[in-house]
């Protein structure tokens, strides 16, 4: 009877025994599931989030693809814009206003001109340089051309013989001078500084002849230096060279040549 009770408390042991060591088993199967499922769930992430970068990344290049045509545009547009110049305020020349205010009305009373029309005024100024050196020596033309320039800021043309003269080696057609016709503002603006600035500097001046004209209403000026301008330097000044400044006005005669040439502020010799 004995035995029997001690087998009956071993099985029940046993018993007791086996359900502890099945759910050990279980609990290290769920562990281990649980970490595999970690573990995936993180190898899914990391997937996940290196997708969604390099979509974004690539999202952003091909915004920045994009968006970099459109600048290229833009800049090439600011470049392609015309650049707007500053307004130039276009200021008249002072004998120019002087004549049409004081020095037009005044002819027109003493001559007793009633037509504006036939009121004399001055239609254009010829200044011309002859280098009769430049027979031999054809590069003193340059320097008569950039001298000329300067005076009237106006680029001459350079004038040829009209006929062959064997005492004096020319031949026609050879450059043998300068040229420069002056009209409008820049006409009436180198007459205020001939004037005003020029002939007050010539050496011992008493005035001007009143003689000089041709007789339909043209005057004729000759000046033996070009220092004279202040526009010429004095230090690039080779030799001394002399031009011919006519003036053609529109007047009928030398007397109202020579009345408008005197308002104008020509110092006509006494």
């Amino acid at each position: 009877m004995a035995e029997d009770k001690s087998k009956e408390t071993n099985e029940t042991e046993e018993t007791a025994e086996k359900p502890t060591v099945i759910e050990s088993v279980i609990d290290t199967i769920s562990a281990a599931v649980s970490s595999v499922v970690e573990g995936a769930a993180s190898i899914v992430e990391s997937a996940v989030s290196a997708a969604t970068g390099d979509s974004s990344t690539a999202a952003t290049n091909a915004n920045d693809k994009e968006a970099a045509p459109a600048k290229t545009k833009k800049a090439a547009a600011k470049k392609s814009e015309p650049v707007v110049a500053a307004k130039q305020i276009k200021v008249a020349a002072r004998l120019k206003e002087k004549y049409r205010q004081e020095i037009a009305p005044a002819i027109a009373k003493e001559f007793g001109i009633k037509n504006p029309m036939a009121i004399p005024k001055i239609e254009k100024v010829v200044v011309n340089m002859g280098m009769g050196e430049a027979v031999s020596n054809t590069k003193i033309l340059d320097v008569a051309v950039e001298e000329i320039r300067a005076v009237t800021g106006q680029k001459p043309v350079i004038t040829k013989a009209k006929k062959s003269i064997a005492s004096f080696k020319l031949r026609q057609g050879m450059n043998i001078g300068a040229m420069v016709t002056l009209r409008g503002d820049r006409m009436y603006e180198f007459l205020d500084r001939l004037l005003n600035v020029a002939l007050p500097r010539v050496r011992d001046f008493r005035g001007v002849s009143s003689k000089a004209f041709d007789g339909r209403g043209n005057y004729t000026l000759g000046i033996r230096e070009q220092l004279i301008f202040p526009e010429i330097d004095f230090n690039k000044v080779d030799k001394t060279r002399g031009m011919n400044i006519t003036i053609v006005t529109t007047a009928k005669t030398d007397e109202q040549a020579r009345a408008l040439l005197k308002a104008l502020g020509m110092p006509f010799r006494q």
